[in-house]
């Protein structure tokens, strides 16, 4: 599929990217519901957030990925996030596609490095980024959970 395959950024929210994600966060999270229109539309407009989306030459989203870009007093941090591959696609070179396209825009934006979790049973991505280059920090990730 990579020969296919075309990866951009999104520029506006149409409802085929409504319907995109409504297809590809359940493959994902079943805790989280997909974005609709309105969230889709705010990351799209903030300058923290690079909405990446890959597509084939039918035009149909079959990947998408989050690269956020922040500011703090040690420098510009980066970090991807809510990195999804349709089921019929994966392991076809998207989710490369994707993270290659996200650390070219990072370095591109002044990111020293670039920063992503993944769960250990997500086994193809973990490898994935394994072989990009990204090294496992030991680091202890914690979590606050402010209700819903």
């Amino acid at each position: 599929m990579a020969g296919g395959l075309t990866v951009g950024e999104v520029g506006a929210v149409t409802p085929d990217l409504v319907a995109s994600f409504a297809r590809l966060i359940p493959q994902l999270s079943r805790s989280s519901p997909p974005p609709g229109e309105a969230e889709l539309a705010e990351m799209v407009a903030s300058p923290a957030t690079v909405l990446l989306v890959a597509g084939t030459d039918d035009d149909e989203i079959v990947g998408t990925l989050t690269l956020v870009l922040f500011r703090i007093p040690t420098g510009l941090r980066a970090w991807i996030e809510d990195v999804v591959v349709d089921e019929s696609a994966r392991g076809t070179g998207v989710g490369e596609a994707l993270t290659r396209s996200a650390l070219d825009r990072a370095a591109v934006a002044g990111a020293r490095s670039v920063d992503l979790t993944s769960r250990p049973s997500r086994e193809a991505a973990n490898r994935l980024y394994r072989r990009l280059g990204f090294q496992p920090r030991d680091t202890n990730v914690y979590r606050f959970d402010l209700g819903s």
